[in-house]
């Protein structure tokens, strides 16, 4: 079974929201056998959500967190809030055959930025900076200490970033690239590089 052993960062700011994920999935920790999956997927007009855990169930978890999302939106003529879409991933985590999902959800609503971690027994926790996946020690060590809520949307980017290539380094699970999700309340942009390094702001 592909597994993405995987680290994924959220964080949220004042300007939005910034994820960040590695690219590798394994067979068993021990074989990579893909090195550019995408693990952040659009969810929501302004949410995003990671992949973590088994592929397939990922992913089906993705596409079901969508319909639901859509469905409501469509009943009740208003949009979804990023809490509401937590709840509901954490509903579907805990009643679902996701195969042991540990997804991040980030997303803008008219309430500001939020960064969620949702674990497979459906609970929902809410943060300013959150990690998840085998290489998630190291990613927090990266970002404790140096985060701020009232830090720019490009420094975000750059300390999550930052926070991926150091778990990388260490923990085989994760690596070969980088994929950035930036999210604000116009909407969300996903870009993968090959190259941690590309992904970081020129200084």
């Amino acid at each position: 079974m592909n597994k993405t052993g995987t680290t994924t960062v959220g964080i949220a700011t004042e300007e939005g929201v910034v994820v960040a994920t590695d690219m590798r999935a394994s067979l068993g920790g021990r074989f990579v056998s893909n090195k550019s999956v995408q693990k952040v997927e659009q969810v929501h007009p302004t949410a995003v959500l990671t992949l973590v855990g088994s592929v397939g169930g990922a992913q089906s978890f993705v596409r079901t967190l969508r319909a639901e999302a859509d469905l409501y939106e469509v009943r009740r003529d208003e949009p979804m809030t990023v809490h509401a879409l937590a709840t509901l991933a954490g509903n579907f985590a805990r009643g679902g055959p996701w195969f042991a999902i540990n997804p991040v959800l980030a997303g803008v609503d008219r309430d500001g930025s939020h960064v969620y971690s949702i674990d497979p027994a459906g609970g929902v926790m809410k943060d300013d900076y959150t990690v998840t996946g085998s290489g998630m020690q190291l990613a927090y060590g990266t970002i404790e200490g140096e985060y701020d809520r009232e830090m720019s949307l490009a420094d975000a980017r750059d300390l999550a970033v930052r926070a991926v290539e150091a778990a990388s380094a260490r923990d085989t699970g994760s690596g070969n690239g980088v994929y950035v999700a930036t999210v604000t309340g116009d909407g969300v942009d996903i870009e993968g590089f090959d190259e941690t390094a590309d992904a970081l702001a020129p200084r």
